[in-house]
């Protein structure tokens, strides 16, 4: 291993500064947030992402389903903190910490010192002991996860129009998704729209209005986390849309040809899993506790309790709020999470004491499907029409940028006039068969498993969304 040259204890790139620095792993919404957080302090910062790009994940379904584009969603990071003369960013992987010595490792070997180090790594789909579930059942986290997604959507009508034999035709127009969160939620109640309008005039030997959706939660109801009245509202409304949703029985199998839920196999060949997390391995070289998930026990200022001069946020870490509870793994945490821990950093420069992470909570929004969508702001519960327009305001002004939010509205439009998907596009080759092959399994699902930790064994009836990811939105 080498020492980088150009990376100094108290400064990034060529640096003989004597401003303390800050080392961000994570490009996503905690780690973006700390760095500007950080855009007027008397340091300097480098973020470290092995992405180029920051993702808007609350509306990575609608890539997944065909409705916007990745670049609908998504900035360069360079570009979001261009302005910010103090940052400095790198396209790198970090496959080590070592908190002793204050370095953190990239996988080329280059060692870069930190004063201070924030780790907002977040997390990945876990499959309960069963990882080789993922190449069947793929999850969604990046833009990678949303592109794969789309490509075996798209695919199975295509496996449907061409297959004489009515059984494969069926199961190749079965789609099932496990987990009844947000996101299992929004994919479920996306596909009939492209289904029963956006489709149904294009193909000659199959009805797409026959397609089959299933939503598969183990728990006793859909969206757990909001008040039992708009679960119920939900299920109604995706069931109003023809979509089965199955509570209270867990999936115990998956592979190339069906789902299995409890005793019952269901012929499908397109799975989507959007049940559990498992957190970022980074946290565990941290020397601290963590869960069975991987997410680490925070002190109430963010930091590691063994090493102060260490923060993790976002959906790698756990905080508790003032009522025991620990604030729940979405878009706001981590937002707040990344600002908190980059104002503790301030004040620890400045001499000042640290102070306890509050947690606001600004309220929970979820769609199902044109016109209805649901959201709990406090006592206030809302469902149905109006409720469906506040989810695009409020989704359209939290977007990265004027181009992205003028993208995405004219996208909406088009789609709400005509109902037609914009993205519709397969671009990677297939052969005969059920499985798509090439860079658009095998690969990509190997990649992604390397990239967690393996999680501890669970029982298939662990399989629920009760925990949701930082990917949702409620409410940024």
């Amino acid at each position: 291993m080498t020492n980088s040259p150009s990376v100094s204890r108290n400064g990034a790139h060529g640096a003989s500064q004597h401003e303390p620095h800050v080392v961000i792993i994570g490009g996503g919404f905690a780690g973006l947030a700390a760095a500007r957080e950080l855009r007027k302090a008397a340091v300097r910062v480098t973020l470290l992402d092995r992405s180029n790009h920051h993702t808007f994940q609350p509306l990575l379904y609608q890539v997944a389903t065909a409705g916007l584009a990745p670049s609908d969603i998504s900035v360069p990071i360079r570009w979001r903190l261009r302005h910010q003369a103090n940052a400095t960013v790198l396209l790198a992987e970090v496959v080590g910490i070592d908190a002793t010595r204050q370095i953190v490792r990239l996988d080329d070997g280059t060692e870069i010192p930190y004063d201070f180090l924030i780790v907002a790594t977040g997390a990945r789909h876990a499959y309960f002991g069963h990882d080789e579930w993922s190449a069947f059942a793929p999850g969604l986290k990046s833009i990678e996860d949303a592109t794969d997604m789309r490509q075996r959507l798209l695919l199975a009508f295509e496996r449907a129009e061409r297959t004489d034999d009515p059984a494969v035709r069926d199961a190749n127009l079965t789609f099932a998704i496990v987990g009844g969160g947000p996101t299992g939620v929004e994919l479920a109640g996306s596909i009939p729209d492209i289904t029963k309008r956006a489709l149904r005039q294009e193909f000659r030997r199959i009805d797409t209005r026959q397609t089959r959706v299933l939503l598969i939660e183990a728990g006793p109801r859909i969206l757990s986390t909001f008040p039992e009245a708009l679960s119920r509202a939900a299920q109604q409304d995706l069931e109003g849309l023809g979509v089965e949703v199955r509570l209270g029985v867990p999936v115990t199998h998956i592979d190339n040809d069906s789902v299995t839920i409890g005793e019952e196999r269901i012929p499908t060949r397109t799975v989507f899993w959007a049940a559990g997390n498992v957190a970022s391995p980074l946290g565990r070289m941290l020397d601290a506790d963590t869960d069975r998930a991987g997410r680490v026990k925070v002190a109430t200022d963010c930091s590691v309790p063994a090493h102060p001069n260490v923060f993790v946020v976002g959906d790698l870490s756990i905080v508790m709020r003032e009522n025991g509870q620990p604030a729940p793994a979405v878009a706001p945490t981590a937002n707040q999470t990344g600002q908190h821990a980059a104002r503790m950093i301030v004040a620890s420069m400045n001499g000042r004491p640290r102070t306890p992470f509050q947690y606001w909570h600004k309220g929970d929004l979820a769609t199902i499907g044109r016109h209805k969508a649901v959201a709990a702001f406090g006592r206030l519960h809302l469902s149905g029409y109006f409720t469906w327009f506040l989810w695009l305001f409020v989704h359209l002004m939290y977007l990265v940028g004027f181009r992205n939010r003028a993208s995405v509205l004219l996208q909406w439009g088009w789609a709400y006039v005509t109902w037609q998907r914009g993205v519709r596009l397969i671009t990677r080759n297939t052969v005969s068969g059920n499985m798509v092959t090439g860079n658009s399994t095998g690969s990509r699902s190997a990649s992604a498993s390397a990239q967690v930790a393996a999680p501890e064994a669970v029982s298939p009836a662990a399989v629920s969304s009760n925990a949701p990811a930082e990917r949702d939105l409620r409410l940024v």
